[in-house]
């Protein structure tokens, strides 16, 4: 008998969901090529490393599970079967060992993505992965055969199976723009994920733009979010904010606004406030009494200002229920060009068990082209890994079925 034949495999997106199928593909004897249509590869990644690259979180499996929203029950077998852990193995595997931050965050110990590319580029090189830059997918011929758009013109290609790993929509300038859609069909609309939100600041605000808002909690449709936020010239931003990304976008689509409700000091009760407060202000000013009681910074005085006006309550117990809920209304959210992530992308519905599309056999898809979304802290990139992997043993399941 002949030696078996080898399994020719496409990767389209040269992003983490693309080069980890490929690196998986690769290891199970698969011939693989990476398409890409940027001057290189991993753009998006080396991005979300300039904050540290978060990759995964530690907190218990039933609550990161949770966080993936609508599609949690669609994700939690791939999530199962490439956990938190596994991810956290894989970078050590590649010399970059992780640490798990004060929230539960886990970083690799270099705070940055390029080391950790670097390495898995090397990987991936040893393992005979090709990487082919600078080469646009353009959908199917009549015929089936992949379309790329090339420096040197238009080429076909027929591998074995296809995995599609193209991103969403947002960042467009590195790459994931959502062209993609017009070619698979059955997409959902991108919308704007993990973004900041508008609001009507006066120009006093609007000067406090790049002032940190920390140890704040966020409260909007029965949830609340601790953590951090930015004030921007347009309104809010930062990772407090993203995570109440989804119901807030939803509500100022269907009603035209949302208020969502800030807490400056949640480790403190009212009452607890309320007695700091009654200390004797003596002839300084609110905002001086506020710094000396409280440490309430200039931008937090001014955004207690913004919320309930200028003329802040002076009687200590009706000042400490403000400061331990004060609204902003929201008007709009920023676009996907600012967006940190996407919603919309392939239907679920339009993938079997194995990630494949059901109009399409052969070809898979994987990471955020897929109508999931999740907050930032670690589940995007977790389950981008994830969606990757159980690709990638789709690929290799329905190959060997065919052959």
């Amino acid at each position: 008998m002949g030696a078996p034949l080898t399994i020719s495999v496409a990767v389209v997106g040269g992003g983490p969901a693309g080069l980890f199928a490929a690196e998986r593909l690769a290891q199970s004897g698969c011939a693989v090529t990476v398409y890409e249509k940027m001057p290189s590869v991993g753009r998006k990644f080396l991005m979300a490393g300039r904050g540290g690259l978060n990759l995964t979180h530690a907190e218990d499996f039933e609550a990161f599970a949770g966080r993936y929203g609508a599609a949690a029950g669609w994700a939690r077998p791939m999530l199962e079967a490439f956990t938190p852990a596994d991810l956290r193995s894989w970078a050590e595997g590649l010399g970059q060992p992780t640490f798990v931050g004060s929230s539960g965050r886990v970083f690799p110990k270099a705070m940055k993505a390029s080391p950790l590319l670097r390495a898995w580029l090397a990987r991936l090189a040893a393992l005979g992965v090709t990487v082919r830059t600078r080469t646009t997918w353009l959908g199917w011929d009549a015929a089936g055969a992949l379309r790329f758009a090339t420096p040197d013109g238009e080429i076909t290609e027929r591998p074995d199976a296809t995995v599609l790993a193209l991103g969403g929509a947002s960042w467009p300038k590195l790459g994931s723009d959502g062209a993609w859609a017009a070619w698979v069909g059955d997409v959902a609309p991108f919308r704007p994920a993990n973004m900041g939100f508008d609001t009507a600041w006066s120009p006093v605000m609007q000067g406090f733009a790049g002032q940190p808002l920390k140890g704040i909690a966020l409260s909007f449709a029965g949830r609340t979010v601790r953590g951090e936020a930015m004030v921007a010239r347009y309104g809010l931003e930062g990772g407090a904010i993203y995570a109440l990304s989804a119901p807030l976008r939803d509500a100022i689509e269907a009603e035209g606004s949302a208020t969502v409700t800030l807490d400056l000091r949640p480790d403190m009760s009212v009452g607890a406030l309320t007695a700091r407060l009654s200390q004797g202000r003596g002839a300084a000013s609110l905002s001086n009494h506020l710094r000396k009681a409280l440490k309430l910074t200039p931008v937090e005085t001014n955004l207690l200002r913004e919320a309930h006006g200028r003329n802040l309550p002076a009687e200590p117990g009706a000042l400490a229920r403000a400061i331990k809920a004060a609204p902003i209304r929201l008007t709009g959210a920023q676009g996907l060009a600012r967006a940190i992530s996407s919603a919309g992308g392939v239907r679920l519905g339009a993938v079997d068990e194995r990630l494949m599309l059901r109009a399409r056999p052969g070809v898979f898809v994987a990471g955020e082209m897929v109508d999931w979304e999740a907050p930032t802290g670690g589940y995007l990139l977790q389950a981008t890994f994830a969606t990757a992997a159980w690709a990638a043993r789709g690929v290799l399941a329905w190959t060997s079925r065919q052959a």
